[in-house]
């Protein structure tokens, strides 16, 4: 696969115009209209995937297999040679992209032809700082907002530092996550929050990612906390990895974010994980279901 053409200034245009008017909530305004991404379950679902493992033609088709399944937001990640924030299962699947030369420009590529195949899918890139920076703030915003994608998570951008990046992006009506910990004081809360489009994104724990075997206990109250300050919808994400937590977050939280679960199948069953992922989300969309009648 080759890195995607830059679509000229006319063509990014009808592009979002096209995305505005299917998008329900989606839209920007200098008054500070905030971009939105829908979700249509309830919990809506965030999904993860390192792009480019195993290669990059089956992460498309993985994606395609979970949006089919029932995520709301495709979450593509970035390979990155040192992902701090990423747990074994994910640090891993970043060398095996990596070893293939996997690059950003290559993820967006993919990611463009994710929205091309399902228009009403949102789409975020979730990266480390560097990448973006060797593209350069600008250049990584237009790429974006040319093939379609909704905006980004940096991981390692702290809000305070992120000022010239949100100008950037807001620019281009594209979405800005950040990430909002248990520790964060109230302040620090409320600046996220202000910072953030799309959804924040609720770390249910300290640490790096990875499948816990029990949600942590003050994610519901984090979700509480960040909702003082945006009605935004909250995603908990960091360990949420099976039907039981799935509804859990449910319960007190917009949508949950999963990672290392299907980055763990996509290791196991390589160019074929497709179907195991598909089947994955179907397993939890069909528990909620009947949690949903049972009450």
């Amino acid at each position: 696969m080759h890195p995607p053409r830059a679509a000229d200034e006319k063509g990014a245009d009808r592009n979002r115009q096209h995305l505005r008017a299917w998008r329900q909530g989606y839209g920007h305004s200098d008054a500070g209209a905030q971009a939105v991404i829908a979700f249509a379950h309830k919990p809506g679902l965030v999904a993860y995937l390192t792009c480019g493992d195993p290669d990059l033609q089956s992460s498309r088709e993985i994606a395609l297999a979970l949006i089919d399944a029932g995520a709301d937001v495709i979450e593509l990640g970035v390979p990155f040679s040192d992902p701090v924030a990423d747990g074994p299962v994910i640090q891993r699947a970043s060398e095996r992209a990596l070893r293939a030369e996997v690059s950003l420009t290559q993820v967006i590529g993919v990611g463009a032809e994710i929205r091309k195949a399902r228009p009403k899918t949102g789409l975020i890139i979730f990266t480390y700082i560097n990448p973006v920076l060797r593209l350069g703030l600008d250049g990584f915003a237009k790429r974006l907002a040319d093939a379609g994608i909704d905006g980004a998570l940096v991981t390692d951008l702290i809000v305070e530092e992120a000022g010239e990046y949100i100008s950037l992006m807001r620019s281009r009506e594209l979405a800005t996550v950040f990430l909002a910990a248990p520790t964060s004081t109230d302040d620090r809360l409320r600046r996220i929050a202000e910072a953030s489009r799309g959804f924040v994104y609720a770390v249910s724990r300290t640490g790096i990612t990875g499948e816990q075997k029990q949600l942590a206990g003050d994610a519901a109250e984090l979700v509480r906390r960040v909702r003082r300050f945006t009605s935004l919808p909250v995603a908990v994400g960091f360990g949420v990895s099976n039907a039981e937590q799935f509804q859990a977050v449910g319960e007190f939280a917009d949508a949950a974010v999963i990672g290392s679960a299907i980055v763990a199948l996509v290791e196991k069953d390589g160019r074929n994980a497709a179907k195991a992922v598909e089947e994955f989300v179907r397993a939890l969309r069909r528990q909620q279901v009947r949690a949903n009648s049972i009450s």
